[in-house]
């Protein structure tokens, strides 16, 4: 282990792994709650694999958003302070090019570094890892506003489709609707982890910190490689439904077909 990035196991690193784990628990309680006792077990992951989608995107990423947008630090020499508040001096956390500045405003510096709120401490802690969540970088809060405002209202929405029973088919015209939305989410998912690190790996990884093995494995390897594996399969398992919906399509037209010739 580097000396440079020393392992710092505290409270607010305990908090934020256990509501990780609460987020889970609650999806798969949810499932128990609404699902019928004959799913199957893979709807039954996919139920708890959305609505723990949903819920990610919706507290904590969308926490990410206010503290890009409403958390700020005033860089004034004579008396810096933070917002909500807290005072104390601050080191600025830049994220933008030179003469570059988020929201426009050359007068404030914003990020979840310079708050005081359990949401603020959460992302604090992530940006022990990867630094750009500590402040608003403009890759990662446009890839975030998509995520939060499109990816969790369709992952809820995916969720209801294997509540309302639609994952074992049987009407008429839903055979590939529910594989279509899950295929696109899973798509965005793989889009914006790309779009994540792919910048942070073609400039060496600047923001990242990779000498020390928690902060790598489990905050950055585990906690996104989530969104890597699960997209993946629902993909691979959205193109099987997908071409067995057309499939007997298919044989259902050639069937009405021959009994009108008859």
């Amino acid at each position: 282990m580097s000396a440079s990035s020393p392992l710092v196991i505290d409270a607010t690193t305990v908090i934020s792994l256990l509501s990780t784990v609460a987020v889970l628990g609650a999806a798969y309680a949810l499932s128990l709650r609404v699902l019928p006792r004959s799913a199957s077990t893979k709807a039954r992951v996919f139920f708890v694999w959305h609505i723990f989608d949903a819920l990610i995107h919706f507290l904590f990423e969308g926490s990410f958003l206010w503290n890009c947008f409403f958390v700020w630090w005033a860089p004034e020499p004579a008396s810096p302070y933070k917002a909500g508040g807290g005072s104390g001096a601050v080191t600025p956390l830049i994220l933008t090019p030179p003469d570059v500045y988020f929201l426009g405003r050359n007068d404030r510096i914003y990020g979840a570094s310079y708050g005081t709120g359990p949401f603020s401490q959460l992302w604090q802690e992530y940006a022990k890892a990867d630094r750009r969540w500590g402040g608003a970088d403009l890759t990662v809060v446009s890839l975030e506003l998509l995520t939060v405002l499109v990816g969790g209202p369709l992952a809820l929405w995916c969720a209801e489709m294997v509540r309302r029973g639609e994952w074992y088919a049987g009407r008429e015209g839903t055979e590939g609707r529910k594989w279509f939305w899950m295929l696109v989410l899973a798509t965005a998912e793989l889009y914006g982890g790309w779009m994540t690190f792919a910048p942070e790996w073609l400039s060496g990884s600047p923001n990242l910190v990779t000498d020390n093995w928690m902060y790598k494995w489990v905050y950055l390897f585990f906690f996104n490689t989530l969104w890597v594996w699960f997209p993946l399969w629902i993909a691979y398992e959205s193109y099987k439904g997908i071409t067995s919906a057309m499939s007997q399509r298919e044989v259902l037209n050639v069937i009405n077909y021959l009994e009108k010739k008859q």
